[in-house]
């Protein structure tokens, strides 16, 4: 059984997820296409930060929304420990925040993605991502993928 709740991105446990997260994609990418956050530097107000635990507690995969305050948000930092893989628990984390978001009035997903993680590519595009052109602050990057999900389906409901 897993539980996944909100957690302060300082927490012990989301620093090893995301320090092994960033070990990963450093083998994958060079330093100047890894868009990586720090996301104990950014208000916590515009973050969103939720962990998986397994049934014993430990820390098994974590996920971040940064929230732009215009409606808009960026999934950053998704990341499921290999040994858990394969239970659907990205689904569920990617659920869980974007309710989590959509409850603080963020109508559209969006993301980058590299295009070597072609599990996580497979995931955001089960979850309702699609392709589209790069956003601020990023620009077009041959190795990064940009995807995007609205969470309304009419945006003038989101402010309601």
């Amino acid at each position: 059984m897993y539980s996944i709740t909100s957690e302060s991105a300082s927490h012990p446990d989301i620093l090893a997820l995301i320090a092994a997260l960033d070990r990963y994609q450093t083998e994958l990418y060079p330093a100047e296409s890894n868009h990586l956050i720090d996301l104990t530097q950014l208000a916590t107000g515009s973050l969103l930060m939720m962990v998986i635990r397994d049934y014993q507690l430990n820390a098994v995969g974590c996920g971040a929304i940064v929230l732009n305050g215009d409606g808009s948000g960026e999934m950053k930092r998704v990341y499921i420990d290999p040994t858990h893989r394969g239970q659907k628990l990205g689904e569920k984390l990617l659920a869980a925040l974007e309710d989590e978001a959509l409850s603080r009035h963020c109508h559209t997903l969006r993301l980058e993605t590299g295009i070597k993680q072609h599990a996580a590519i497979q995931l955001y595009e089960r979850c309702g991502y699609h392709v589209r052109t790069a956003f601020s602050p990023y620009a077009e990057d041959p190795l990064s993928l940009f995807m995007e999900k609205a969470l309304v389906a009419d945006v003038r409901l989101a402010v309601l």
